[in-house]
């Protein structure tokens, strides 16, 4: 397994971040964007919190997984 970089590695000033529609703008902000091949999730809130840093396979696997109802259980939180 390829080891993933730090996400320091990343020039976090130029990603193009995505936040979800269904985020209502009350701060529940999770922001999404591609780099250098990787998936960068971070929290809008707090951009200077370094983001979690995914492989496109581990990426793929939770979005199919979401869609597929396999997380369903959080939205009972």
């Amino acid at each position: 397994m390829t080891e993933k970089p730090d996400p320091s590695a990343f020039d976090l000033t130029s990603v193009n971040w995505t936040v979800s529609k269904y985020s209502g703008g009350g701060g529940n902000c999770v922001r999404v964007a591609v780099a250098d091949g990787y998936v960068l999730v971070g929290d809008s809130q707090n951009p200077d919190r370094p983001p979690h840093v995914y492989t496109p396979a581990e990426a793929k696997a939770w979005l199919l997984g979401a869609k597929d109802t396999d997380f369903d259980f959080i939205l009972g939180l």
